[in-house]
């Protein structure tokens, strides 16, 4: 069973399992077409209650899970956010272990970590409090704290391996990143035309393309992995990264300032994206992926650089799949949605 398999890593997941027998969990099933055609669906939205209870029968003779789904908007709702994160994952393990499912895959996140020190990437032993300004992050420290407590409580039950990848992109999902976070109004095709990037010069974040997270999922099933394990390609996207691939250049603007800008942004509902995820930007430590390297034999196929390009490139032709998770994004469509349904983040989800 994979939840959240009709999302960004999820698509990827659903391509790389070919004939093995899927169930895929998500509040909006996608069509039968490829890759989401070889799989069974369930229409469940993990903050709902009782999902512990509708999981159940979806469990009885699953070989494992694989924990994909997890929300970013509405950004302003964090008490939906936090339903769906924490108490989803609450569900799904406790579901897991009730059927006795052996083999559980959450998706856990670079933002679990403490903030860097210095620019030295960290293994997996780095602590894990994460960004107290972001909820995304606090989330997804509870969900990990969460895995604790089960892993404590049934020794032999259901074993878990948790993911801690960078950023994770592709093409496809450039139509979901811009809903995400830039504002209605704002055409994709803008992104090839940035004039320059004024952005702190001490940016540097890792990044992993979708493909080779799902790669790193596979392998984790198949040798029946445990334990966390960091996943992210090199080099580090830094700012000088950035304004390459866009061809723009490089102005120094301090944090401070662009923390600044951003939260009044927020605040004046000019921008869908809560400052919080510019702290995290900046705080997390790179990350040292040799566990994953040694021990799944994981090497990422695409660099950082590139895939930061091919992304950049999906979000300028507002590039899409055909999963309601991956859907086109246009102008006329975002607008519609603003007055019908209010802000992305604040609207009720369909």
């Amino acid at each position: 069973m994979v939840t959240g398999a009709s999302g960004n890593v999820g698509t990827a997941l659903l391509r790389r399992l070919g004939d093995h027998d899927v169930v895929g969990v998500c509040r909006r099933p996608p069509g039968a077409e490829p890759p989401y055609d070889g799989a069974r669906w369930v229409a469940l939205d993990l903050a709902a209650a009782g999902t512990e209870h509708v999981l159940g029968p979806v469990l009885e003779g699953a070989d494992a899970v694989v924990h994909l789904a997890w929300g970013f908007q509405p950004a302003r709702d964090e008490g939906y956010l936090r339903r769906s994160g924490v108490e989803g994952t609450r569900a799904v393990v406790r579901a897991a272990q009730a059927a006795g499912v052996p083999h559980l895959v959450h998706m856990s996140s670079l933002g679990v970590y403490s903030p860097a020190r210095d620019d030295l990437p960290v293994d997996e032993s780095w602590p894990t409090d994460g960004i107290e300004s972001l909820p995304y992050s606090r989330h997804k420290v509870a969900a990990e704290r969460l895995l604790d407590e089960h892993e404590r409580a049934h020794p032999d039950g259901t074993a878990v391996a948790r993911l801690r990848p960078g950023l994770i992109v592709q093409r496809d999902s450039g139509s979901a990143l811009l809903r995400y976070g830039v504002p209605a109004y704002v055409p994709a095709a803008v992104l090839r035309h940035v004039p320059l990037l004024p952005l702190d010069r001490t940016l540097a974040v890792p990044l992993v393309h979708t493909g080779d997270v799902a790669d790193a999922i596979v392998r984790v099933l198949e040798q029946g992995a445990i334990g966390p394990f960091n996943l992210a390609a090199e080099p580090p996207v830094t700012r000088d990264v950035i304004a390459a691939v866009l061809r723009a250049p490089a102005v120094h603007l301090p944090r401070p300032v662009l923390r600044a800008a951003a939260d009044l942004a927020w605040r004046l509902r000019l921008q869908p994206l809560d400052p919080g995820w510019l702290d995290l930007a900046f705080a997390v430590p790179l990350l040292d992926s040799g566990r994953a390297r040694r021990e799944l034999g994981w090497t990422p196929t695409v660099r950082a650089d590139a895939a930061l390009a091919q992304v950049i490139t999906g979000m300028a032709d507002a590039a899409a799949a055909p999963s309601p998770a991956l859907r086109p994004r246009s102008v006329a469509g975002e607008l519609t949605a603003l007055v019908r349904r209010g802000p992305i983040g604040t609207r009720p989800l369909p």
